[in-house]
């Protein structure tokens, strides 16, 4: 694949380094290749279903190649005794959820990562294909604008002391095929795991990022747009409202209004004492 001049600026203002594909092998002798019997043609690699083609371009605009993962569980039910689960518990209890077709298609589930007695929760959507990959939240593009977020006000998801070290988590612990919208359903069985991660952590302040998350821990329809601006409560926490980092990747008009949200959020965080 080649690169224009432009294409290239642009994946170094990211940090990233242009693929080019490696030269061609030189051809093996042609009388010994000659005198090989012709392999039997290599049958095709089984995947567990369209998104692991071998190539296929993600939200973040680049192709990844598409690797088999492991035998695809049935769904199942969601585990009983969540609100009473420990955090080793729950960590196990995702691991092995199977109360959704998500399972099925998934490579790894997405616990969240993070200090669990952190003052600060950002809460997100859904996991990508980066995120399946690694089993982690907000990596990639909009992971790294996450991070630069975060450290415009003092904080980390790396080791910290609690109150500059934030807990990141999302609604959907599994990655939707194709990347698309969570569905309500897929919602409904696994923002019981949320919930019971926001009891156990006991943060002093929730950062809600895009529309999935914020109608979880809000129960409200309207726009992000609409609800941005001013403190909302999930069970008497604090609730701030923002836009997902890729989106705003794609909106970078929206990132001064986010900046305000990183703002509100620690004014609301400072005022508590």
């Amino acid at each position: 694949m080649s690169w224009d001049e432009r294409q290239l600026a642009m994946l170094r203002e990211m940090g990233l380094t242009a693929w080019t594909p490696r030269d061609a092998a030189p051809a093996e002798d042609a009388s010994a290749e000659a005198a090989a019997p012709e392999p039997p043609p290599a049958a095709p690699p089984a995947y567990a279903d369209a998104e692991h083609a071998p190539l296929g371009v993600q939200e973040d605009g680049f192709s990844y190649v598409g690797e088999p993962g492991p035998a695809a569980p049935e769904p199942g039910r969601r585990p009983a005794g969540i609100g009473q689960m420990d955090w080793p518990a729950l960590r196990a209890a995702v691991a092995g959820c199977t109360a959704c077709k998500l399972c099925s298609s998934r490579r790894n589930p997405v616990f969240g990562v993070g200090n669990e007695q952190a003052r600060w929760m950002i809460v997100g959507e859904a996991p990508g294909e980066q995120e399946d990959r690694k089993g982690e939240p907000f990596v990639g593009p909009a992971g790294k604008l996450l991070d630069n977020m975060l450290a415009a006000i003092g904080l980390t998801r790396s080791e910290a002391p609690p109150e500059r070290q934030v807990f990141i988590a999302n609604v959907l612990k599994c990655r939707p095929p194709q990347n698309r919208n969570p569905q309500p359903e897929e919602i409904a069985q696994c923002e019981h795991y949320l919930k019971r991660q926001i009891e156990l952590a006991q943060p002093r302040i929730i950062l809600a990022m895009g529309r999935f998350a914020v109608q979880s821990l809000l129960q409200s329809q309207d726009a992000i747009g609409r609800l941005r601006g001013r403190v909302h409560r999930y069970r008497d926490i604090p609730v701030i409202v923002t836009y997902h980092p890729a989106y705003l990747l794609r909106n970078l008009p929206d990132k001064a209004r986010s900046w305000e949200d990183l703002c509100l959020a620690l004014d609301t965080f400072r005022q508590q004492g």
